[in-house]
């Protein structure tokens, strides 16, 4: 059996504060994506670009900020989920094994949320593991319908048989969304508190990794200073067994 590290992590675009208060927080990210240790990092909220930001911030990184934050020897995918005046931002997925594939779905439910959820086909120890990292929208009703788009897309890309992980920001504060993903046969897991949101005081379980055809050995958010300033989330970290 391989044991297999996953993270999940809404970084917040990589800067914290409001207005002459905002400061970058890109930079100590990179610092808290290898502390992780993980085999496949989900992440969202993540900038390809944004042209403001970059002339504002004088440290803005060449790359974007997927591939800024991906550790030496993985690889980074990326999908725009949602297109502003100045830039885009979406999902993305770091991987320490090869990625044999990549595909995206829109799921926004109204015009006022741009939502996405990001494909990658990975090869894990000769074994093909599918994630899935999403970010649901605001409102329960949209949420319950993304939820079951997301049941349509993986039967419709993703073979029965195969191990599945799905993470991100699932934006369920009262946990209602635990009985529909059970019934797709995702499981997360049950009576350990892991609250997420928001990272100064957290009391919400926002952020969630699901899994089908794994085991879920363990699960842990790490606490602190730092982590309470990179983003409004801190990171849930999971061990699987495949």
């Amino acid at each position: 059996m391989s044991l297999l590290r996953v993270a999940t992590y809404n970084i917040h675009k990589g800067v914290q504060g409001l207005g002459p208060a905002r400061r970058l927080e890109i930079h100590n990210l990179v610092h808290a994506v290898e502390q992780f240790d993980a085999d496949i990092v989900c992440l969202q909220e993540v900038r390809s670009h944004h042209r403001k930001l970059e002339r504002y911030f004088t440290r803005w990184p060449d790359l974007d900020q997927a591939g800024y934050l991906s550790p030496e020897g993985y690889e980074a995918v990326y999908r725009t989920n949602a297109t502003t005046r100045h830039g885009e931002h979406g999902n993305a997925l770091l991987s320490r094994w090869p990625v044999l594939g990549v595909g995206h779905a829109d799921v926004s439910d109204h015009r006022f949320e741009q939502r996405g959820l990001l494909h990658a086909q990975l090869l894990v120890d000769g074994t093909d593991v599918h994630v899935v990292v999403v970010h649901l929208g605001l409102i329960h009703a949209s949420r319950e319908r993304q939820v079951q788009r997301l049941g349509q897309f993986i039967s419709r890309e993703v073979p029965s048989s195969a191990p599945l992980i799905v993470a991100g920001d699932f934006n369920d504060w009262s946990a209602q969304l635990l009985k529909p993903m059970a019934a797709l046969d995702l499981h997360t897991f049950e009576g350990i508190r892991l609250p997420t949101f928001p990272a100064r005081l957290p009391l919400l379980h926002l952020d969630r990794i699901f899994v089908r055809g794994l085991r879920p050995v363990s699960a842990h958010v790490p606490h602190g200073p730092a982590w309470r300033r990179m983003s409004d989330h801190l990171p849930l970290i999971a061990d699987l067994e495949l």
